[in-house]
């Protein structure tokens, strides 16, 4: 036997802390290696934190809601000191004996531990915690129940007693939240929303990159008329055959990446005395997941075709809604390419994703007269906003890598451009 610490794991290149949101373990609990033991957020992703050993979890030193500094201790638990084979052995026995103990006893301590994304999914479908049987460690309910119940169609509604209960877990979980909005004055017919979980931290990462970067912002207007007509076109043939959208997201996506490798000084990093010019085009996404925004990468963009871009983005838009994304998805992002279009959006100014240097947003596309010789003609326009860190961009560079994306997006067409 021997006692090891449990320390805040690194979740993300350039994730420097996290919180935790829920302990899914207990003094005294037995784990198995790879076991989740908590649910922390970062400023990346939510993700559960596996055990490192098997053995008897012995104290737990922090409390839900506390950030730690990755490496920070978190806990201690004492390991098994057994060869391989006999962990196996034990593992087996250990659960097997934790399984019957369960079931004589009838286990449920860990019921209403309810998680953040449980809680939120049980808010938003009116299911009845208290009636709903978790499949977890010790009766412990997991988003994975939520979900099979909303997908069944058998869900327990709420009734009043259930309201009651998921309020009371609710403020249990937001409680110092509420307590500091408590105390900030508030006029009749006010109402206070609690600020936590991925708001928060987006809230804390935004407030830094604005504090600390000198912003500066450039904007090109660009005449996409031809693009549009060729993704008119093979929109619907490549739906068919492909089994996912084929957006012009996609298209500007593969643009970005293309002047990235021409223009490299954007594809860099401020690391306070040096500047990182790096070698791989990782271009960040933004998702939004109801009041949760996700930025998951797309991998050396500059060697996919459109048809890989718009997989990448099909299946990250996808897993990030569903609460599927992993810490792997969230990593290595070099530049940030927003699609601010989608919102009906035609000129904004992005904040730039640290230490990122430059975040490209994408407008919506807006038919409009142009002057076209001497005569007006009703063309394809948008506007592409870049907003630049000027500890590492000067306008000079930024201007030529803006102009070399619009030529690029503007001879976009069924002759000139594969889509494989």
């Amino acid at each position: 036997m021997a006692t090891e610490k449990i320390n805040m794991p690194q979740l993300g290149e350039s994730v420097t802390e996290g919180t935790i949101s829920s302990w899914l373990i207990s003094s005294g609990d037995h784990v198995n290696k790879y076991d989740p033991i908590a649910e922390v957020m970062t400023d990346k992703v939510n993700a559960e934190v596996p055990s490192l050993f098997t053995g008897v979890i012995q104290e737990l030193s922090v409390q839900e809601g506390d950030t730690l500094q990755v490496g920070e201790l978190m806990g201690y638990i004492e390991t098994e000191d057994t060869s391989d084979e006999e962990a196996a052995v034990s593992s087996g026995q250990a659960e097997e004996k934790q399984g019957s103990s369960e079931e004589s006893a009838g286990d449920q301590s860990m019921k209403k531990r309810y998680s953040p994304a449980v809680l939120k999914l049980a808010q938003e479908h009116n299911i009845d915690l208290e009636q709903v049987s978790g499949s977890g460690r010790s009766g412990r309910i997991t988003r994975k129940d939520i979900e099979q119940l909303i997908a069944s169609g058998k869900k327990p509604e709420q009734t009043a007693t259930g309201k009651d209960t998921e309020a009371s877990s609710s403020a249990q979980v937001q409680q110092p939240e509420q307590a500091a909005a408590q105390k900030r004055p508030t006029q009749s017919g006010d109402s206070t929303i609690p600020v936590t979980g991925v708001r928060k931290a987006i809230a804390q990462n935004m407030a830094r990159s604005a504090q600390e970067i000198p912003h500066a912002w450039m904007a090109v207007e660009a005449d996409v008329t031809e693009l549009v007509r060729y993704r008119d076109q093979v929109k619907d043939n490549f739906k068919q055959n492909e089994g996912f959208n084929l957006t012009y997201f996609a298209f500007f996506v593969k643009a970005v990446a293309q002047a990235l490798k021409e223009y490299p000084q954007l594809n860099s990093s401020w690391a306070d005395d040096q500047i990182i010019q790096h070698r791989d085009i990782n271009l960040s996404i933004a998702v939004a997941k109801d009041d949760e925004l996700f930025v998951p990468v797309i991998k050396q963009a500059d060697e996919k075709s459109i048809k890989g871009i718009a997989r990448d983005i099909t299946d990250l838009a996808n897993r990030a809604r569903t609460g599927q994304l992993t810490s792997e998805d969230m990593q290595g992002g070099t530049f940030t390419v927003n699609n601010t279009g989608a919102f009906g959006s035609v000129q904004s100014m992005g904040i730039i994703n640290p230490p990122q240097a430059a975040i490209l947003q994408v407008e919506s596309i807006v038919k409009r007269p142009v002057m076209i010789g001497d005569m007006f003609a009703a063309r394809d326009m948008v506007n592409l906003c870049l907003s630049l860190d000027h500890r590492v961009l000067d306008g000079l560079i930024v201007g030529q890598f803006l102009a070399r994306v619009k030529e690029i997006v503007q001879n976009i067409s069924s002759e000139t451009t594969s889509l494989y």
